[in-house]
């Protein structure tokens, strides 16, 4: 891997950095420096994470890999700790390879969640300073939830009631046809519909995030 895009989403108080071709690597600082190296620093846990995906991805030895290719305005969504803008180039069309290996990369996603879900069972999750955290069930039932929230952004529905299995096929087949254009851009009260680029973007990030916040949460 030679170089890497990479654009930073710029809050007050929180910084950003996202590997634009690599959804879910995605990590945050206080400021550029900070969250570039975070970025770095989660090279190696991100080639763990996507692994099952059979994807060419390889941690950089160093952050003089990283180019800087955009810097998007943030706000109060990046303050409290969420990327929230999507970079300019999620606007394009995504092919059918595209397609092919992105959902490969979601699959891998909630794989490592899966794994991290099933080695934390039975275990006290640890709290934090001011004894916040949530427990096991619902940090998965929260993921859950937000997929559920996500698909209504790409301009579908899914009932967070049904099995997981059936839950993710469905986000699954959403997302589908979102990417071969089947889902207006604009819903019908006149808001702007998130892209099927950012679409996976926004879920494999959180999908992780959650994933290595139970990992380093087990006692």
């Amino acid at each position: 891997m030679d170089t890497i895009a990479v654009y930073f989403e710029n809050g007050k108080t929180r910084t950003f950095a996202s590997a634009v071709d690599w959804p879910g690597w995605c990590r945050s600082a206080r400021d550029e420096a900070g969250a570039l190296r975070a970025l770095f620093d989660y090279g190696p846990r991100y080639a763990s994470a996507i692994q099952t995906s059979k994807a060419s991805f390889v941690a950089p030895e160093g952050v003089e890999a990283f180019a800087v290719v955009e810097r998007l305005v943030g706000d109060a969504t990046t303050d409290y700790g969420t990327p929230g803008k999507a970079p300019a180039s999620d606007a394009q069309a995504v092919s059918f390879d595209e397609l092919k290996r992105f959902i490969k990369l979601l699959r891998a996603c909630w794989k490592t969640l899966d794994n991290a879900a099933a080695a934390a069972a039975g275990h006290e999750l640890r709290k934090g300073p001011r004894g916040g955290g949530r427990d096991l069930d619902k940090i998965i039932g929260h993921v859950l939830m937000a997929e559920a929230a996500y698909v209504g952004r790409i301009g579908d529905k899914l009932d967070p009631s049904l099995p997981l299995i059936e839950c993710r096929k469905a986000l699954l087949r959403a997302f589908e046809h979102s990417a071969e254009g089947k889902a207006p851009a604009v819903g019908p009260r006149g808001g702007q519909r998130w892209s099927p680029r950012y679409f996976v973007r926004r879920a494999a990030w959180h999908i992780l995030d959650h994933a290595w916040e139970i990992e380093d949460r087990m006692l």
